[in-house]
């Protein structure tokens, strides 16, 4: 048995997709309101802010994967995800579960410096010094023996169907309805982006290794990195269009944050945007050398012409 915990995004929807492919057909999504994937999905609903729902969910499986996701919210995050991850990193520890976060870059500091599996914690706002302390506190569970896990960490995503980012909401999802693409900061910076399809392949690739745990990996990306500039040259390609974009300066956020709650939540992410985004992947493919990335040009003509 392999568990999803947070089951319903894309993210998760995908990863139980390449587990049934490729791993296993003996699958539990869990969520608050969890839906069938495939046919024979076992299907559990939980909120693992409650210790014992997290126990309950767990019990049985050889390996979970926390893929949950919670809104942009500063507060809620502070509030919600310390408790899930210490209830799961408890029911992982009482039925011998291995335990797969999947995990952000927001804990990591906004410079152009590459960033590796060894870059040091250095969280800019609210939200960075949560996915710092989840990581960390998972990390000290693995070094403590408590449980054997792995930390899975991507970059900011964009891909195809539901995939939520600021590069498909102000880019791509605007070049879809026909309207001009809003790139913010600088367009450029050199963007680190992975593939959300790629992201869950990965996931469920580390999961099923037994060598892979008891360290952070960087799930991987096309080492060839782009600009939002050459992003919308891609996607012009694809469509036959020539399109223009708009850069969102710094004081835009700066003056908008007062009055618009996304774009205050967004504000401690902005440093990310306005110099290159490095996001070194490197160890990942040099343990699994067969693992097929997909390129920029690839991602951006499935987005637009399918």
């Amino acid at each position: 048995m392999q568990t999803v915990l947070g089951a319903g995004g894309p993210i998760a929807d995908e990863l139980v997709h390449e587990l049934y492919r490729n791993h296993t057909k003996d699958i539990r999504l869990v969520s608050r309101k969890p839906s069938p994937v495939n046919d024979t999905d076992e299907l559990v609903a939980a909120d693992l802010t409650d210790a014992e729902a997290a126990s309950h969910a767990v019990v049985g499986s050889e390996i979970a994967y926390l893929t949950v996701g919670l809104p942009l919210d500063s507060q809620l995050w502070e509030r919600q995800f310390p408790v899930i991850m210490r209830n799961v990193i408890d029911a992982c520890a009482e039925h011998g579960t291995k335990l797969v976060f999947f995990d952000n870059t927001y804990m990591y500091p906004g410079t152009p410096v590459p960033q590796t599996e060894s870059t040091a914690f250095a969280p800019g706002g609210r939200k960075g010094q949560v996915r710092g302390e989840l990581a960390t506190m998972l990390l000290e569970a693995i070094q403590a023996g408590r449980v054997e896990g792995l930390i899975g960490r991507a970059p900011e995503f964009y891909g195809p169907g539901r995939t939520k980012s600021y590069t498909n909401t102000l880019v791509f999802d605007r070049i879809r309805a026909g309207k001009r693409p809003l790139v913010p900061v600088n367009a450029h910076a050199k963007r680190s982006l992975i593939w959300t399809p790629d992201a869950s392949r990965a996931l469920a690739l580390l999961g099923n290794t037994p060598d892979a745990y008891g360290q952070t990996w960087h799930l991987p990306v096309d080492p060839n990195r782009l600009s939002y500039a050459q992003l919308v040259e891609l996607a012009a390609e694809a469509t036959g269009r020539k399109i223009g974009y708009t850069v969102l300066p710094m004081l835009a956020f700066r003056l908008g944050r007062r009055f618009v709650k996304p774009l205050d939540e967004m504000y401690e992410l902005l440093v990310r945007y306005r110099d290159d985004n490095i996001f070194d992947s490197s160890k990942f493919a040099a343990r699994f050398p067969d693992f097929r990335t997909t390129a920029y040009r690839e991602g951006v003509e499935r987005i637009l012409v399918g």
